[in-house]
């Protein structure tokens, strides 16, 4: 695990609220489930803790699900799983209020990691709006602790 994940982890640690960690087998089951492989940043994170509430706020802004609660973006949003409601390669990671996702593209890999996406409900599937918002779930989780505040990426 590079340095900055682990900083990462720690501050979700001692400032956040985490899940305890998922097991190996945990991971495997998922894997299996969703046919596809965590990549290096989530596989740190989910063996950190399985899920976390971030931002110490009345109603935390971000919650990053569970294995078990990680779904397809179209079912999430939609509560469909046909390809009018989107791709089947994403996959919503993380609640972000109002039925409004951070959803994780499996299609494709930045250097290795998984990009992850808008997944505003009211627009989605459009792709037009589906914009990406980090290259990796690293760069997403070290954006949210830095500016500790909701919707980050829209702009001001």
């Amino acid at each position: 695990m590079n340095t900055s994940m682990s900083s990462l982890l720690e501050e979700v640690s001692r400032e956040h609220f985490p899940q305890p960690p998922a097991t190996p087998e945990e991971i495997e089951e998922f894997e299996r489930r969703v046919g596809w492989k965590l990549d290096p940043d989530l596989r740190a994170f989910y063996l950190h803790c399985n899920g976390a509430s971030l931002i110490r706020w009345q109603d935390s802004p971000y919650k990053l699900l569970p294995l078990s609660k990680i779904i397809r973006a179209r079912v999430a949003i939609r509560r469909e799983d046909d390809d009018k409601w989107g791709p089947a390669s994403m996959y919503a990671l993380c609640y972000v209020r109002d039925g409004n996702y951070v959803v994780l593209d499996v299609s494709r890999q930045v250097d290795g990691r998984y990009p992850l996406m808008d997944g505003d409900h009211e627009t989605w599937p459009d792709p037009e709006y589906r914009t990406q918002i980090a290259s990796s779930f690293s760069e997403f989780l070290a954006q949210v602790l830095r500016t500790r505040r909701s919707l980050y990426w829209l702009p001001e």
